[in-house]
């Protein structure tokens, strides 16, 4: 079902009381929902549920309505429904005590928690929103380990968010060293943006000539609030100056490049409107060189260069620089000569797409890039809306081949999102996010970080040579190897957990499922890890056990049931190595592909209680094996329908059970008895058979927890094969086998006799007569 996108434009003008020529300012109001879906208990990632909003620029205002329903009228208390709110990327949910792998780093989300008894709703407002896609999550609490089977009544509820945003269409553009004259007002603030391009160092928007409508003059107060950049939960995203006196100013020393600056003037006083100038200025300590293509560049070049990457770094070990440095023959001779102040080494980069949820970059001259203590080392990864449901990874490794560092020699590098750092020598903080600093040295060569969920948006890595000390100062230019990509999970969610693929709609995201006990994000917490020897007793419980429908199956040839047994010995055989299969860890033995072993072994489970109730029916054999061919049939269709469906199981049952009782109230009315006669049927194999089964059922449906399984099912497979030996009925007197009548001399020669019965022949097929005799009384 695609989502559902409703664009109401409402068209509102609001205008000022108080000045004849002020400008009106239009608005547009949006609102998107999406369907309503059924919430799950939390165990891994894929029992969140997910959904991807937009909200454009200039948005005023956005609200979101988070809806959560009770749908069943199972009794279930008050829950608890936690939800996420995040800007850029899915929200990373951690839990008490989840443990990440080493070397990954998060960012928190905006969650609240909703209680639920029947139903409830909240609101979230959000002034000056950051423009792009947010995602919304919500999970019930963690599972309790209780296996619910599918179909039973049980607590349903589905959450519903709806989205209402309220943007301007008519924002002023601020340019660079132009000054603007606007008016503020509390109702009514001035609304401004402005663009920030590519290697601004710095950046302030300054406001002077304050004056207020109401005095007619300057009183020399400028009572406005300056506020520049978004707002996102969880984040340092705006910029915030309380202006006082004749004006104000804020200065942004990190930027972000290549993007829109949202500018916001808002006045903090009751009944004033306050008219200003406004201007901002930016600059560029230097922009580098041009890199990478030209209009007459060679493209063949480069795409050798590029195939370079894969290979060993023996053939680039010039590395990447910029056409301003000299080249030289050693990397441990190498001299930059100096740019002009405050430049830096940019480095084009090569991105790839290899799979879903998987991007490769590399620089484009090879997988080596020099890094100077005179001026930073640039990289720019842009980030695809696609790829922010895996991991990003990054990976320095310092190639001290043919350099000789010291100890107090470092390669610092920081990377930030959206404006890079190029002071390496302070902290690693944009002015709107927080980056992550790694170091690289002669006893650390390598560094490793994992940001999952990372936001959509340019990452920059910037590399600088620092010296720790005031000895000697050593190399000039140091080879650092970046390596950086997206995949889908971390790891590959390690030995004990599985990496899968999810989907929101059109939004492709990963996590990992956990087994053998394993936890966390990334399946590396072994706090409950199960052992190697209870894997193995678990493995040998759930095969081991099938081996009690061998009883049966020798029981059914014996009593000349030999269709019923061989459904127990298909049910046998594919129950014992779909669980050998189905097992977590490292006690797994699979013969063939998992989903067809689970499917013989549901459907063998169902047919196995259908032939065996028929059979207790005691119908004509031309209706036995009619209705077993028959049901059998339907019985797979319908697994193929829906594998764990509880009708599955209950349909086949209670229809034989129909077709049993009435062949017994048939025989008990023509017999004036009741069926089965004599009480030694009864109490010693009907009682007996509908009592195992019983526990057995109940022991399945509601005994079954995440820690018990292996017992629980195992004695499901003993109390199962049990029943079936009680409940099998008798042989049949004068039974025909193959269409033979058989007789039997008991003497020690076992004599046998075989009649060959002809039977008249009507339209080519020969009528043959059943021996059994109807009215046969079991004793």
């Amino acid at each position: 079902m695609e989502t559902f996108f409703l664009h109401c434009l409402l068209l509102v003008v609001v205008t000022s009381p108080t000045l004849a020529d002020d400008k009106e300012v239009t608005f547009v109001s949006e609102l998107s929902t999406k369907p309503a879906q059924k919430l799950s208990k939390y165990s891994w990632y894929g029992n969140v549920r997910l959904q991807r909003f937009h909200i454009p620029e200039e948005t005023a205002i956005a609200r979101w309505l988070f809806s959560v329903n009770k749908v069943s009228t199972f009794p279930c208390g008050t829950n608890n429904v936690t939800i996420y709110l995040r800007w850029g990327a899915p929200p990373v949910v951690s839990l008490k005590g989840s443990i990440f792998p080493n070397s990954t780093l998060w960012s928190p989300s905006l969650s609240l928690t909703l209680p639920v008894a029947s139903q409830n709703s909240t609101t979230v407002n959000l002034t000056y929103p950051s423009a792009g896609d947010w995602y919304v999550a919500a999970h019930l609490p963690e599972d309790d380990g209780r296996i619910e089977q599918k179909g039973f009544p049980s607590c349903s509820y589905v959450f519903q968010p709806q989205l209402s945003i309220r943007r301007a269409v008519d924002v002023p553009i601020l340019q660079q060293g132009a000054l603007l004259q606007q008016t503020a007002t509390p109702e009514k603030p001035s609304r401004l943006k402005l663009y920030v391009p590519e290697f601004v160092s710095s950046l302030s928007v300054s406001v002077a000539d304050c004056s207020s409508s109401l005095s007619g003059s300057d009183d020399g107060d400028c009572p406005l609030i300056l506020k520049l950049g978004s707002s996102a939960p969880l984040q340092h995203s705006q910029v915030t100056v309380n202006c006082s006196g004749t004006g104000c100013s804020a200065v942004l020393l990190h930027p972000p490049w290549d993007t829109w600056l949202r500018v916001v003037v808002e006045s903090n006083q009751d009944n004033r409107t306050v008219n200003f100038s406004i201007a901002s200025y930016s600059t560029v300590e230097c922009k580098p060189d041009s890199v990478g293509l030209n209009p007459d560049d060679d493209l063949s070049t480069f795409q050798g260069n590029i195939t370079n990457t894969n290979s060993t770094s023996e053939g680039n070990s010039t590395g990447n620089t910029p056409e301003v440095t000299s080249k030289s023959e050693s990397a441990a001779s190498v001299s930059v000569p100096a740019p002009s102040p405050g430049c830096l080494w940019n480095v084009p980069v090569l991105y790839e797409e290899a799979d879903v949820l998987s991007l490769r970059y590399s620089p484009v001259k090879g997988p080596n890039v020099n890094v100077t203590d005179t001026h930073p080392t640039l990289l720019s990864y842009p980030l695809p809306t696609q790829a922010t449901g895996g991991t990003l990874n990054l990976q320095l490794t310092i190639n001290a081949t043919n350099v000789t560092l010291g100890t107090s020699h470092s390669v610092v590098a920081c990377f930030s999102q959206g404006a890079p750092v190029l002071h390496l020598n302070q902290s690693c903080f944009t002015d709107f996010s927080a980056g992550y600093r790694l170091v690289v040295n002669a006893s650390v060569p390598k560094a490793v970080l994992r940001l999952p969920f990372p936001q959509s948006a340019t990452w920059y890595l910037t590399l600088q040579l620092i010296y720790n000390s005031s000895e000697s100062r050593g190399p000039t230019v140091v080879q650092v190897a970046p390596e950086v990509s997206v995949s889908a999970c971390v790891d590959d969610c390690g030995t004990y957990g599985e990496c899968r693929l999810l989907r929101s709609y059109s939004y492709l995201y990963s996590a990992c499922v956990c087994k053998a006990g394993w936890d966390g994000w990334g399946c590396t917490d072994g706090s409950k890890a199960q052992s190697y020897l209870h894997q193995v007793t678990a493995t040998l419980l759930l095969t081991l056990s099938n081996l009690f429908f061998l009883p049966v199956i020798v029981v059914a040839i014996k009593r000349y049931y030999f269709t019923e047994a061989s459904v127990y010995l298909f049910t046998m055989f594919f129950s014992t190595f779909y669980h050998a299969c189905d097992q977590p860890g490292v006690a797994v033995a699979c013969i063939m592909d998992y989903d067809t072993l689970q499917y013989c072994d549901f459907l063998g489970s169902v047919c196995c209680i259908w032939v065996t109730i028929l059979c207790m029916a005691r119908i004509r054999d031309l209706f036995k094996y009619s209705l077993f061919m028959l049901g059998t049939l339907l019985i797979a269709m319908s697994m193929q329908l829906d594998r764990k469906g509880l009708w599955n199981l209950l349909g086949p049952v209670l229809c034989a059970l129909v077709i049993m009782v009435t062949a017994w109230v048939y025989r008990g009315l023509r017999r004036n008895q009741c069926y089965p006669p004599g009480w030694r049927r009864w109490v010693f194999f009907l009682l007996p058979g509908i009592t195992c089964a019983l526990i057995g059922i109940c022991l399945y449906v509601f005994g079954g927890t995440e820690k018990n399984y292996y017992y629980t099912h195992s004695l499901w497979h003993i109390l199962m094969a049990s029943c079936v030996v009680f409940l099998l009925p008798p042989k049949e007197k004068n039974r025909e086998v193959l269409g033979w009548s058989r007789g039997w001399d008991w003497n020690w020669n076992w004599n046998w006799r075989w009649a060959l019965s002809w039977k008249p022949r009507v339209c080519g097929y020969t009528l043959c007569e059943n021996g059994k005799d109807e009215l046969y009384t079991v004793t």
